[in-house]
């Protein structure tokens, strides 16, 4: 399946791939192009549109693009549902939702600015997000 979304992806933009292909769709296929052509390149390729204006995998109140997935998909993974605090955390107004919020926006800022694409920031970013996942799973099954 393809998902396609907007460029320069900071937090969500490439939390949201992570999650997409580890719990979602495996042979995910993302596309990421300039903000105001989402839409149209979405119908032209076939492809989910995620964390742009108006669809439906996207910000709904103080909940992002991440949580979006992970309710559309009825994904119940606890160590999940807390790596979604730390994602909405570092990706909204409320930083300090988690003590790793913070943390995790300045690694996703660092790295888009010193990749040299989407891809290759995705590349960079998705072994955070294992360790993020790992971390969690060990917070909520008490040993910690």
């Amino acid at each position: 399946m393809r998902w396609i979304t907007r460029s320069h992806a900071q937090v969500d933009r490439i939390a949201c791939p992570w999650l997409i292909r580890k719990f979602v769709d495996s042979d995910a296929e993302f596309i990421f192009v300039a903000s105001h052509i989402v839409s149209e390149m979405a119908k032209k390729l076939d492809a989910t549109p995620f964390d742009v204006q108006a669809a439906e995998l996207g910000y709904k109140g103080e909940k992002c693009t991440f949580d979006a997935i992970i309710e559309k998909y009825q994904l119940k993974d606890p160590a999940l549902l807390e790596l979604a605090k730390i994602v909405r955390g570092a990706d909204t107004p409320a930083r300090d939702l988690t003590p790793e919020s913070p943390g995790l926006l300045a690694i996703a800022q660092g790295l888009r600015d010193v990749t040299c694409n989407d891809f290759e920031n995705m590349e960079l970013q998705f072994p955070v997000y294992d360790a993020l996942y790992a971390f969690c799973r060990t917070k909520v099954a008490g040993k910690q």
